[in-house]
């Protein structure tokens, strides 16, 4: 799978996912919040950093339309039935990962942006006790990509290629 972000004016962006397994997606715009890190690509590289299979992309990549919606207005109409019509409670896997990947990306800007002097101090809701390998490793990535997101200009885009990890080690 391969998600292309584009840089819009200011903090906005649009999302858009390529993959092989379900309907084609139609682009979105996303969130904003941060001229370095885009709340979206934060997850994306959350999630491929801690191996987590499951959470956003991981479930994109496996055929769930997630926060997105399929190009086809027939297959968005069907979308919207089943939508409707399964259980709304996730896989207990899939929350795991969902809840897991969230309270790494609270966790992980924060500590980037106090060791890259964009902040003072660490808010109150992380610890040092947070600081982890895992958390280490996450913000690195940050760094490089935080980089390259800044220097676009409005309209450029970065794409990354997503494979689930159990996938890539097969």
């Amino acid at each position: 799978m391969r998600v292309v972000f584009t840089k819009g004016p200011g903090i906005g962006y649009e999302v858009a996912v390529h993959r092989d397994l379900g309907p084609e997606l139609a682009p979105r715009n996303g969130p904003g919040g941060h001229p370095y890190l885009p709340h979206d690509l934060v997850h994306l590289l959350v999630e491929k950093e801690a191996g987590i299979e499951l959470g956003v992309f991981g479930q994109l990549a496996a055929g769930d339309n997630g926060i997105f919606w399929p190009v086809d207005n027939a297959e968005r109409t069907r979308a919207g039935r089943r939508g409707r019509s399964k259980k709304r409670a996730m896989p207990s896997r899939a929350e795991a990962d969902m809840i897991r990947s969230e309270t790494l990306a609270r966790i992980t800007v924060p500590v980037w942006e106090v060791r890259r002097g964009l902040a003072p101090s660490l808010p109150g809701y992380v610890s040092a006790h947070d600081v982890t390998p895992v958390v280490d490793r996450i913000v690195d990535t940050f760094d490089d990509y935080a980089d390259r997101w800044h220097a676009l200009p409005v309209g450029g885009s970065l794409t990354i290629t997503w494979k689930v990890p159990s996938q890539s080690r097969r």
